[in-house]
């Protein structure tokens, strides 16, 4: 089953958002164009509650983007973003959500960040996505959506290591860091993940 998982395609990281991608909001229209060609449609969903330990604003002293260590790993610190309820958590208005099945709430935890749609960053909790797919039938999973450099890059590498055949859907995604983006992009051709466009897609 040819399966879509779009990826926080929130209004916090749109241009205007409290953490905005450049862009961002130029991968909606390519993101609906191609949803009709999949069996399954899923998304994630950031969904922070307003004291999350990765807010600089929890961290008295502390600025956006500093850097600190939490449960043994680098944390970068970010402006409040997605809070659980919040029009900034909100899917952008013009996203076609029609066809999704469903979708995985990530980051609900105040105690741990969470990047990838499968699992925290410390791998303590599942989201419980790979379960569901792996009922639903999936073995071709195209990943795209916000940010390409964090949250579709550990959702696609954790997708990766649960045994599914991962496309990346270059167009249909945006970085916050391109420079970080062009030596994950290397990282994710060596594994074998293949990077594509929407028009690739039959």
């Amino acid at each position: 089953m040819k399966t879509l998982l779009i990826i926080d395609v929130q209004n916090d990281f749109m241009p205007g958002g409290s953490l905005p991608v450049a862009e961002g909001d130029t991968i909606v229209p390519v993101i609906n164009a191609m949803q009709p060609k999949f069996d399954l449609v899923v998304a994630t969903q950031d969904w922070h509650p307003q004291d999350h330990i990765s807010f600089a604003s929890n961290h008295e002293g502390k600025s956006v983007f500093e850097e600190i260590e939490l449960h043994g790993k680098s944390q970068t610190l970010w402006p409040d973003h997605c809070v659980q309820g919040t029009k900034g958590a909100e899917f952008h208005p013009d996203l076609d959500t029609t066809q999704w099945e469903a979708i995985f709430r990530k980051g609900t935890d105040k105690a741990i960040d969470s990047y990838s749609g499968f699992y925290d960053n410390g791998y303590l909790k599942s989201t419980g996505l790979a379960g569901y797919l792996r009922e639903k039938g999936v073995s071709q999973l195209y990943l795209c959506g916000l940010a390409a450099d964090i949250c579709v890059y550990f959702s696609t590498y954790d997708a990766f290591k649960e045994g599914f055949a991962c496309f990346f859907v270059e167009d249909a995604s945006q970085a916050l860091d391109q420079e970080v983006y062009k030596e994950l992009r290397k990282e994710m051709e060596y594994l074998g993940i293949q990077m594509i466009s929407s028009k690739d897609i039959q």
